[in-house]
């Protein structure tokens, strides 16, 4: 099953990732990072169908699709 993992930190909020998810889990989160950005997260791993459209829009390289 993929799963989403965000390097949080690194996010600067652009919502790139959010705007491509084909499934729509991608979200801004709800608390700021040291960098004072919102950083995307994911609302619902178990609905991601590893597409990587999120890893490959993301500007920062901040979003990595684990495969288990």
């Amino acid at each position: 099953m993929p799963r989403p993992v965000f390097r949080e930190e690194r996010c600067k909020g652009c919502g790139l990732c959010i705007v491509v998810c084909p499934t729509k889990i991608l979200r801004a989160g709800a608390h700021v990072n040291s960098r004072g950005y919102l950083p995307a997260t994911c609302v619902n791993e178990k609905k991601c169908i590893g597409c990587l459209l999120c890893a490959k829009a993301c500007p920062d390289i901040v979003i990595e699709i684990h495969k288990e």
